[in-house]
Formats: structure tokens, C-alpha cells, sequence
């Protein structure tokens, strides 16, 4: 297949052209979260011509999922793949053109610099403030600019950092907001099409940046709700003075160092609590099958291993990770790991 005629249309716009087009096809976005927002901006890159492409995702599929997370489908879910290989694998069929780096981890303090080293654009496509501020950490400390976006219900929101040039995420939220101060998917649900418009603007404001236009970043908090149909900006270009914030500021990376980081987390939805480890572990899955078989049924592949036990389901990931389904309860999910996992 030709280049210029698989991309004629989008060079023929005068917003990239040749030379935009050129600068998308030698540049390298990563997506954080391979979720409902995560979904849409992998397919929008990769049928953009983006080189190459990094997905980053810890969970996997469910049929839940299929609501509102374009990348996936009923086979996916049966097969309980991760979202990063399964995500991967149907754009190795959209545009075989394009490489494309599936990580299957958790993201945290240990793994992050690591992941967005040598990135031109870094994407949000998670679900929680914590992973957000350690994302905003690691791209003003290496100064990679990142585009933050967040849905729930039919409302919506965004915005674009270009470290040095404006503010950070800290600068505009000082800190985490506080525990069942706000709406979340278990509370209020969410609908795709806002999933959509958010991705969409995120997706279209990385192409700005990789096609070397920013001056046509939107530099402003954008904020939709689908079903009010109300769309609003917050004007960001007059945070110049930004000595005060924590991040771009005064550079102390809270979040990157670990010292605010959660190991356990309640996820969004899906009446479940993951338990993350620091480190380099790597669990031998044949062998923790062999120790939990007379417990309960044990599958696993290449990817992760569940265990099924009680009224739980655990899966388990290479790093050690787990996620314990059917509590929110934290106290009893780390009983549940330190009982069949390891303390």
C-alpha cells in the first residue's frame, strides 16, 4: 500500500500536509490506559500514521467492558485478554505500518520514566487522579508533554501540558481530591459518546504536537457534558507565575519518588480492589497454580493467572500484581492476597 495515498486525506489538510504527515510517521506516542479513552486515542493514532505507538495497560478484558471500549470484542472478554495485547493486536490489523509496543504492567513510580523515555506525546487514558499526578510528575520532570482527559456519566473534561511553556496539572489541581468527594463510574455510570469527544480532542491535540503545530493547542481546561450538551473553556494562558506549584514550580515530584503513591486501589466499577507491588517480581505461574489447584479452579496463559475461591476472583499478573474481584473492602482484598499470594 502506497504511504501518501493511505494518508492523502489528512495530508490534504493544510493543518499537517507532507511535512506534517512525515513528522507523525517519525513520532512515538504513548497511551496510559488502553481503556475507554485509551481505546479510541490507540485507533485514532495508529490510523493517523503514528510510527510508534506504546500501550500501556494492567487490566484486562470483561464484558463490561464492551459497552464503550472500541478495541475489543466478545472473544477478547471470553478470553479474558489484557487490554495492551488485546488492543495491539487489532491494530496490527487496522495499519500493519505502524510498530506497535503492548505493557502489560501496572504504571507507578518504579516503571514510568522508563515507559514515556523517548516519547514525543504522552496520552491519559486512565481512571485515577494518582496515576494522573504521577504521569504529570515524570513528564514535567523529563519535560514530555502530556494531554490529560477524564470522563464520567456524560460529563467530561481535558487539557494539554506542554512543560516550561504552561501549566501543569498540579498547577490547576493542587492536590488528590479527597475520597467520595466526586462522582465516579460506580456512582454514575458512563456513556460512550463522551468517552468519544474527550478521546477525540485528546487524540487530535497529540496530532498538534507530533505535527509540530502548537500554536493551535487549545492552551485551556475544556469541559462537556453530552446530555446538557454544555461545552466551556477555562482559559489557562494566564497562569504565567508558576513558582508556586509543587511540580512545574518548586520541582518536587511527590508522586514520582513514591512517597504519595496507594499499593492498594478500590477500581472504578468493577466492585474490585487491585494490589500492586513495588519491584522487579516476576510470579512463576505454573508453580502458584500448582500451590492453589487444591484450593480452587486455577486457569492462566501467558499473561496472568486466575483463581477462583469463594465467593473471590483473583487474577494475578506476571509483576505480582492481583486483582481481587467481589470486594471493596481493602482490608479484606490484602487478606485475600497475603492468604493465597504472599504477604
Amino acid at each position: 500500500m502506497q504511504i501518501e495515498e493511505r494518508y492523502s486525506r489528512q495530508i490534504l489538510f493544510s493543518g499537517i500536509g507532507s511535512d506534517g504527515q512525515a513528522r507523525i510517521a517519525a513520532s512515538r506516542a504513548v497511551i496510559i490506559g488502553c481503556g475507554a479513552l485509551g481505546a479510541i486515542e490507540a485507533e485514532t493514532l495508529a490510523r493517523a500514521g503514528v510510527g510508534r505507538l506504546t500501550l500501556v495497560d494492567r487490566d484486562f478484558v470483561e464484558e463490561s467492558n464492551l459497552q464503550r471500549q472500541i478495541m475489543f470484542e466478545e472473544s477478547d472478554a471470553r478470553n479474558r485478554l489484557p487490554k495492551a495485547i488485546a488492543a495491539a493486536r487489532r491494530i496490527s490489523r487496522v495499519n500493519s505500518s505502524i510498530e506497535v509496543e503492548p505493557v502489560v504492567e501496572d504504571v507507578n513510580f518504579d516503571n514510568i520514566e522508563e515507559i514515556i523515555r523517548g516519547a514525543d506525546v504522552v496520552l491519559d487514558g486512565t481512571d485515577n487522579f494518582e496515576t494522573r499526578f504521577l504521569i504529570n510528575d515524570a513528564c514535567v520532570r523529563a519535560r514530555v508533554p502530556w494531554i490529560y482527559g477524564a470522563a464520567v456519566g456524560s460529563y467530561g473534561l481535558t487539557m494539554t501540558i506542554t512543560p516550561d511553556e504552561g501549566p501543569c496539572l498540579r498547577c490547576v489541581l493542587e492536590s488528590l481530591p479527597e475520597p467520595g468527594s466526586g462522582e465516579t463510574c460506580d456512582t454514575a455510570g458512563v456513556i460512550m459518546p463522551i468517552i468519544s469527544i474527550i478521546a477525540s480532542i485528546q487524540s487530535v491535540e497529540a496530532l498538534k504536537l507530533m505535527a509540530a503545530q502548537k500554536d493551535k493547542l487549545h492552551r485551556s481546561l475544556v469541559r462537556v457534558d453530552v446530555w446538557d450538551f454544555s461545552i466551556s473553556r477555562i482559559d489557562l494562558s494566564g497562569i504565567v507565575d508558576r513558582s508556586a506549584c509543587v511540580a512545574c514550580g518548586r520541582r518536587e515530584f511527590e508522586f514520582l519518588i513514591g512517597s504519595a503513591r496507594q499499593v492498594t486501589t478500590t477500581l472504578c466499577g468493577r466492585n474490585s480492589v487491585q494490589i500492586a507491588r513495588s519491584g522487579r517480581t516476576k510470579i512463576d505461574f505454573t508453580d502458584l497454580a500448582r500451590r492453589l489447584k487444591p484450593l480452587g479452579k486455577v486457569e492462566f496463559n501467558d499473561f496472568l493467572l486466575r483463581f477462583r475461591v469463594e465467593d473471590y476472583d483473583i487474577t494475578v499478573f506476571r509483576d505480582a500484581r492481583s486483582i481481587i474481584r467481589g470486594t471493596t473492602d481493602q482490608a479484606i482484598a490484602r487478606g485475600l492476597y497475603a492468604r493465597y499470594i504472599g504477604a
